[in-house]
């Protein structure tokens, strides 16, 4: 199969989520290509996606948005998996799904939907996403797991090796 890794990640650590559902993806014999949501103009070349998304400010990111704002027609025509990454500590915070995630799996027929913990360095941050984390007392640090992602990743490349119908809009 022909799969699609597109990550929205403003600091890198979404994109290493990304990466390494790439690479199960490739070890199990899948032909995967790696783009930035900002990139991706047409899916006609591609047999099934795979979308991710850090979070900020409780929303998944601006470019991952546009790109289904963009492709959501093409979308629905393939099987897409959605991940997004962002809660911290212990207890992991935020606590809730952001608002847009359900939207968004609904738009694109995601046939999942996870969330992986995330990863928070302040001195990456900006002057309002420092103001943001402090306001929900996030905890830094990497909070990732990625044993579960490639677990994940490996339930997503053995449902890709099963057949099933593509449709072409």
């Amino acid at each position: 199969m022909r799969v699609l890794v597109t990550v929205a990640s403003r600091h890198g650590g979404t994109q290493e989520i990304g990466a390494a559902v790439a690479r199960v993806l490739r070890d199990a014999g899948h032909e995967v290509t790696e783009v930035d949501p900002d990139e991706v103009r047409a899916l006609d070349a591609y047999d099934a996606v795979v979308l991710g998304s850090a979070v900020y400010a409780g929303r998944l990111a601006a470019a991952l948005r546009e790109l289904v704002d963009r492709l959501a027609g093409q979308l629905t025509a393939l099987p897409v998996w959605l991940f997004w990454s962002g809660p911290v500590g212990v207890p992991p915070l935020p606590a809730s799904e952001p608002d847009d995630v359900r939207v968004v799996a609904r738009r694109v027929g995601a046939r999942e939907v996870r969330c992986f913990g995330g990863r928070l360095r302040r001195e990456e941050l900006g002057l309002a996403e420092r103001a943001l984390a402090a306001m929900i007392d996030a905890e830094a640090g990497d909070f990732r797991d990625f044993a579960e992602v490639e677990e994940w990743a490996g339930a997503v490349a053995r449902e890709l090796s099963r057949p099933f119908p593509v449709e072409r809009g």
